[in-house]
């Protein structure tokens, strides 16, 4: 499988505190990656620098083989990274169908995989909604609703922060099914995380992230099999 995003010592700051440091990882073509760590460890900093909403001071990243460090959100969107907040953002005062339509726009290779057909199959509870607006669903339908926004973009990559936070059991295993069907399609996904059950039945591959730094990486059944990785970087 190609690189398709590649993050290499990348240091990132919130005014005068580093809060990454000297961050690296690859993400493959095909491949669901799960940036574990505990609330506070980087990962939301991590998923902002990849999708231009902090610059890196030091390092450097490339989407699809081209360099992208501190390009702008628009720019990265453009080349195909699609990023949905961990607070969603869905444009509340229109309808879910209306959010999906501003989002709909060809891949940065004329990629047209995505579009409301398929979306309605693919997000079916989605589809009883399309007239509704997008402040009136419940939080697991606007976590929805920001996944397929993202989607009708027919983006290289998808980033994910923290999808199931928040959300009742029964929303979250709707999720989990759901990404679990988008990498079986080979969708591209950058999942962080710090609810480590949620990810064992949907990522393929693990980095660990504790205090601004990779600590491990794996594949997911590494993971399992370490319990003294999940009881020190992982246990609440």
């Amino acid at each position: 499988m190609s690189v398709v995003l590649s993050v290499e010592n990348i240091d990132v700051y919130y005014g005068a505190s580093q809060i990454l440091f000297g961050l690296s990882f690859e993400l493959r073509a095909g491949q669901t990656l799960a940036l574990l760590g505990r609330n506070g460890a980087g990962k939301s900093t991590t998923m902002k620098a990849l999708a231009g909403i902090l610059t890196p001071r030091r390092g450097a990243m490339t989407l699809a083989g081209q360099t992208v460090t501190g390009a702008r959100p628009y720019q990265l969107a453009r080349l195909g990274l699609a990023y949905v907040p961990e607070d969603r953002q869905v444009f509340p005062q229109h309808s879910v169908a209306d959010n999906l339509l501003i989002a709909l726009k060809q891949g940065p290779r004329g990629e047209e995989d995505w579009n409301l057909p398929r979306i309605w199959k693919t997000f079916p509870l989605l589809l009883p909604l399309r007239h509704r607006p997008a402040g009136r669903l419940s939080g697991g339908e606007q976590q929805m609703l920001a996944i397929a926004r993202a989607l009708m973009g027919n983006p290289r990559v998808l980033l994910l922060d923290e999808p199931s936070e928040g959300l009742a059991p029964l929303v979250v295993a709707s999720i989990a099914t759901l990404l679990r069907d988008l990498r079986a399609a080979g969708t591209t996904i950058l999942l962080a995380e710090q609810n480590m059950h949620f990810c064992l039945g949907i990522a393929s591959d693990v980095a660990v992230i504790d205090k601004g730094r990779i600590v491990h990486r794996c594949d997911i059944a590494g993971l399992r099999a370490n319990d003294e990785i999940r009881r020190r970087y992982l246990a609440f």
